[in-house]
């Protein structure tokens, strides 16, 4: 995927923008694949993070900490619901009208692969509407719903966006630039601008997952024989966390350091197969098992009824027992088995573990078990994967709301336990929420992480002929020879880099009268690259242009480069040291060979510079 998230880094210095955050109250939000919700806290600096997470569906029959990721809008697009009220509202209607509406659920996957700003969506209904437009809507409801359950819980005080850092989570293995989507959406939706953007925080999945488990007791834990433990807090413990959503597995791995802080031991890794996987292969089954596209027809034909059919799915394949599942089906399903069966026409294939009992689905432990295949062998084939390469790893942690499933659960315990405690807390949807609001507050709780990348930027050198291609070969106004397209590492892939370290370099200039400058950024997941242009790199993912006004010295000026690896974002900093000129006057960072959020450039001056001097 392209798109590397580059944003300028505040003129502050990080410890006044840590200190500021610290006075601030947190609000998190985890928008999940299935179900969204958020938490926050008002509890002073000096005190214990105490997070209060928002309470979901009474009015629906429900108590959850999420919601279902579904938004309603009308034919304008002007947002009407989200969640259960959005869900109810839709299924309620006739298929006839709900036509006219816009409904889209678990659309976060449509962030999983390639994204631009301009992207579009498909509801339900095959309609489609900007993405953006749609996640914004979404975190705009969640922001006016945070602070309306704030004013209510606090006796009417008001409290502006401003007052808050607002963290939003996202999957570990997702790239940059779903991130800066993200980021996107939410200045669309209100929650940040461009003058308050330190006020948000992305915060990845597993992390905060991690952040959170740390400050459980043994009774926050359950596994499958009841047996409850706490996850050892002291220096050099190495767990794994999973985190099993209904898009997305997320595994990230974590050692304790001194002090209770963490450090990434191992990329984070993943893919598409979280719970969802589960209802595709169920449904599957449901067009093997009844004849003649009877599924395909009672779908298109009862879309709100299919539709309640599968939420209920949802909650069963969660929590099966050794028994057989049984789904109770809905009157219009019923009535189309009973037309075909009065016409003496089959109704119903073989499909061993699955059957038809007077209006119920009955579905073997082994029939469940094997809709889950695909997720659990992966789990299980990566888990021993790192546990190959960390032998010293003490804990597998199970979060999410995938991790509700007894199967899941009981099928790492039984292929693991002999080789990590496996634990899952009891409350495994509330933890990311928590966790999230902990790590706004102070995001030095991850020491350091791993470098997803080798990242570069391109340059330019005095041509060598017994070094460089003869194709790489220019001359400059004065025909002085260069050679062009070198790729300058800033990062390793699997490199540790700090949560506070910044990179300084400085480039020079390859003409004497050039008064700009522009830096353009690659990435590979090769150790090293020679070239911008070799196999294997991708690019260029951003740029960014600095002015060169002052050209008295010539040759003899540079321009420095400060570049933040060790956040959840890649940040960076480009200051002309002759004039001051500090980007981003001028930049631009590609999504999926687009331009994102660009801004007029004029000339770019020289398109590989000089490089001077590392720091």
């Amino acid at each position: 995927m392209s798109g590397v998230l580059w944003r300028r880094v505040s003129d502050l210095s990080l410890l006044l923008l840590l200190s500021e955050m610290a006075e601030t109250y947190i609000i998190a939000i985890d928008f999940g694949t299935t179900y969204s919700g958020y938490a926050y806290s008002l509890t002073p600096r000096n005190k214990d993070v105490s997070p209060h997470v928002r309470r979901w569906g009474q009015e629906q029959g429900h108590d959850t900490p999420k919601t279902p990721s579904c938004i309603l809008l009308d034919h304008h697009g002007t947002f009407l619901y989200f969640g259960y009220e959005a869900k109810c509202k839709y299924l309620e209607m006739h298929k006839d009208e709900a036509k006219n509406y816009y409904y889209f659920e678990n659309f976060k996957m449509e962030l999983y692969d390639k994204v631009s700003n301009d992207a579009s969506i498909k509801d339900v209904n095959k309609k489609s509407m900007s993405a953006l437009r749609v996640f914004s809507a979404a975190l705009n409801f969640l922001k006016e719903d945070a602070l309306n359950t704030i004013l209510f819980n606090t006796n009417g005080v008001k409290f502006k966006v401003t007052d808050f850092t607002w963290v939003l989570t996202v999957p570990a293995i997702w790239d940059n630039s779903a991130r800066q989507f993200m980021r996107e959406a939410a200045e669309q939706a209100g929650i940040v601008t461009s003058s308050t953007e330190n006020k948000l925080v992305i915060a990845l999945e597993p992390e905060a997952a991690s952040v959170w488990s740390m400050k459980l007791p043994s009774s926050g834990f359950i596994t499958e024989d009841h047996d409850r433990a706490a996850l050892q807090q002291s220096t050099g413990t190495q767990y794994i966390v999973v985190d099993c959503g209904g898009g997305t597995i997320d595994i990230t791995v974590h050692e304790v350091l001194e002090g209770g802080v963490l450090k990434e031991l191992h990329k984070a890794s993943g893919n598409d197969k979280g719970g969802r996987t589960v209802d595709r292969k169920f449904r599957q089954a449901l067009r093997e098992l009844f004849c003649d596209g009877l599924w395909e027809t009672y779908e298109r034909d009862h879309p709100s009824e299919a539709q309640k059919f599968m939420y209920d799915f949802e909650t069963v394949k969660l929590r099966i027992t050794e028994n057989a599942a049984n789904m109770t089906c809905y009157c219009n399903l019923g009535r189309l088995v009973h037309e075909r069966q009065s016409k003496d026409r089959e109704v119903f294939n073989v499909v061993e573990g699955m059957s038809w009992d007077s209006g119920k689905i009955l579905i073997s432990r082994d029939k469940m078990e094997s809709f889950f295949y695909g997720s659990l062998v992966y789990i299980t084939d990566s888990l021993i994967e790192i546990l190959d390469k960390h032998p010293d790893i003490s804990y597998i942690l199970l979060v999410g709301g995938f991790a509700q499933s007894t199967i899941l659960r009981e099928r790492v315990q039984r292929e693991l336990s002999d080789r990590a405690k496996v634990l899952c807390p009891i409350n495994p949807q509330e933890v990311i929420l928590k966790g999230a609001v902990m790590f706004g507050r102070d995001p030095s709780l991850i020491r350091s992480r791993k470098s997803a990348f080798t990242y570069g930027v391109g340059t330019g050198s005095r041509f060598d002929p017994s070094v460089h291609k003869e194709e790489k070969r220019f001359k400059n106004k004065e025909g002085v020879v260069w050679c062009k397209d070198l790729f300058k590492k800033l990062v390793g892939i699997n490199e540790d880099v700090e949560w506070n370290q910044t990179k300084e370099y400085e480039f020079g200039p390859i003409e004497r009268d050039q008064k700009s400058m522009k830096l353009s950024f690659y990435r590979t997941e090769r150790k090293n690259a020679t070239y911008v242009d070799d196999w294997g790199v991708e690019g260029p993912v951003a740029s960014c242009v600095v002015d060169m006004p002052d050209i008295s010295k010539g040759m003899n000026r540079k321009v420095k480069l400060e570049v933040f690896f060790g956040s959840t974002e890649i940040k960076a900093k480009a200051t002309d040291l002759e004039s001051k000129t500090l980007w981003p006057s001028k930049w631009t960072s590609s999504l999926n060979n687009r331009i994102y959020r660009p801004f007029q450039t004029g000339s770019y001056g020289n398109l590989f510079p000089k490089i001077q001097e590392q720091v």
